[in-house]
């Protein structure tokens, strides 16, 4: 692995072989039926066309299938995706909720985004770090500026999760996305009372070979993200060049298959909304989670659905060819809750906060914030300007700090949740997928939610904040008692420990 505080600069030749050999078809043939991928355009097609007039006794049992947290089928998401019926879709808004109540309680988890750097050998034609985007700053951190990064993110913001995102790029290759990984994670900062630092590193990145995510998961990788940008394989050829490795539709479409035979058992789906039909990619969501089911037992840990927006010199961007307005946007946010039942669903920054507020109660369980997706912008002391356009791959909708986010929360009665301890006690993969199915995972981090919950209160919040975070903690701890008497005495002497100083103490 290289030891280096500042990215090797790689040859143009260098970096061209490094293209030609990325790309193992092997790794994709193995995995295909009779040669043909899981993505069905046409039953996809069909079905959207058979479902067209949704009978509202039939959506109703859709509906508690959703509450059996059982994963739907093609033919009933296409059902629900074409209701127009208000007091249907109100139904299927409630039920959505519901259904994340009963797999996740009232928790949200918060993240921050952190991009390493904005160098690609890609020209996707929607995207602001494209390849030909001369105007664009291009810059890979090195450790040292990493650590300064994340001395902000832990100790003065008071994140304890990142999703830490990388270009393809040999520049950003596994050696430099591992090194990274250890250098975040490495970083301790002095609070008010305690000690701040990352505890869960997922990573969004380009799809990777068998090989290279083995040397991830050694690493200690949290969720491996790859979005497949759209599922309409004639639109993603015709906006990804195909001399480019990203041009490979189906090199993509595999990455998860890889990963979880890697090993990493937590993936992350996704679609970039706009680049096509937006019924026809919530269909491609589906597919991918029902083919992960169905091949290795464990479906999506997370799914994500941003829109595209605006970058800087990129017109398709500023104009995509089909947009998702607001309503679309809440409708397919319930429809991929209740097709997916026990997935978490990440909303993002992307979307401005008021659009956030009114689609996280629909079944949202993650969030970002007090983000910064400039490459350095955290660390940069210079510039009070939260958006960096020739700096970063898109502009955000939403800048509000953790803090802010975190008190409107509280607010409304979820509690923040910073708890990773799941993830270190292996309840991961099949295990996680069975606990959230039956609801029980819930009651774990319930306990561990109040206790990170706590910790970050006394560590970070403002005076506003700490009241109303106290009251929902006092409200929380009554539950507990009542619901989990077992663990209750427990949980208050990790509780008290939290409040005199100790940190990271879980169930």
């Amino acid at each position: 692995m290289l030891a280096h505080n500042e990215p090797a600069q790689v040859p143009q030749g260098d970096c061209a072989r490094w293209v030609q050999d990325r790309i193992k078809p092997a790794q994709i043939e193995k995995y295909l039926d009779q040669g043909r991928c899981f993505i069905d355009a046409a039953a996809i097609e069909q079905a959207l066309a058979a479902n067209a007039q949704p009978d509202a006794g039939r959506v109703r049992e859709i509906l508690q299938k959703s509450l059996a947290i059982e994963t739907l089928t093609p033919d009933e998401t296409a059902c629900l995706i074409h209701v127009q019926d208000p007091e249907l879709l109100a139904e299927m808004q409630d039920t959505a909720a519901q259904v994340k109540t009963n797999v996740y309680d009232n928790r949200i988890v918060t993240f921050a985004p952190l991009y390493l750097g904005n160098l690609c050998v890609n020209n996707c034609a929607y995207c602001g770090f494209r390849d030909s985007n001369d105007s664009e700053q291009r810059r890979v951190l090195g450790m040292d500026e990493i650590r300064r990064e994340i001395e902000v993110l832990a100790g003065q913001i008071g994140h304890k999760r990142l999703i830490v995102v990388y270009g393809e790029h040999p520049q950003t290759d596994v050696n430099y996305i591992a090194e990274t990984l250890k250098t975040i994670g490495d970083v301790k900062v002095k609070t008010r009372k305690g000690w701040g630092s990352i505890r869960r590193c997922n990573v969004n990145a380009a799809p990777m070979s068998i090989e290279e995510l083995k040397v991830l998961h050694e690493v200690g990788i949290g969720t491996f993200q790859v979005f497949q940008e759209t599922y309409h394989r004639p639109t993603y050829e015709r906006l990804h060049p195909q001399n480019t490795i990203k041009g490979d539709y189906l090199w993509r479409l595999y990455a998860m298959h890889r990963a979880m035979e890697a090993d990493v058992d937590d993936v992350g789906l996704g679609a970039l909304l706009g680049l096509y039909d937006w019924k026809f990619e919530v269909m491609g969501l589906l597919y991918h989670a029902i083919e992960l089911e169905a091949r290795f037992g464990i479906g999506p840990h997370t799914i994500s659905f941003p829109r595209i927006e605006p970058a800087h010199n990129t017109p398709l961007a500023q104009h995509p060819e089909h947009r998702v307005s607001d309503d679309d946007f809440k409708r397919l946010v319930t429809v991929i809750r209740l097709a997916v039942p026990y997935t978490g669903m990440i909303i993002t920054a992307r979307e401005t906060a008021e659009l956030r507020r009114e689609v996280l109660p629909l079944g949202c369980t993650q969030l970002d914030a007090s983000s910064k997706i400039g490459i350095g912008a955290y660390a940069d002391q210079e510039s009070d300007d939260v958006q960096q356009g020739d700096r970063q791959q898109f502009l955000l909708g939403d800048t509000r700090s953790l803090e802010d986010v975190i008190r409107e929360l509280a607010e409304a009665g979820c509690i923040t949740s910073f708890c990773t301890a799941g993830y270190r006690c292996g309840r991961t993969g099949k295990k996680i997928m069975g606990l959230l199915r039956t609801g029980q995972e819930g009651q774990f981090c319930k306990l561990n939610a109040v206790i990170t919950f706590k910790e970050w209160l006394d560590d970070f919040a403002g005076p506003e904040t700490m009241a109303v975070g106290e009251t929902l903690i006092a409200r929380e701890m009554a539950q507990i008692k009542e619901r989990m008497p077992e663990f209750y005495e427990q949980f208050v002497s990790a509780y008290h420990k939290t409040e005199a100083g100790d940190r990271d103490l879980y169930f």
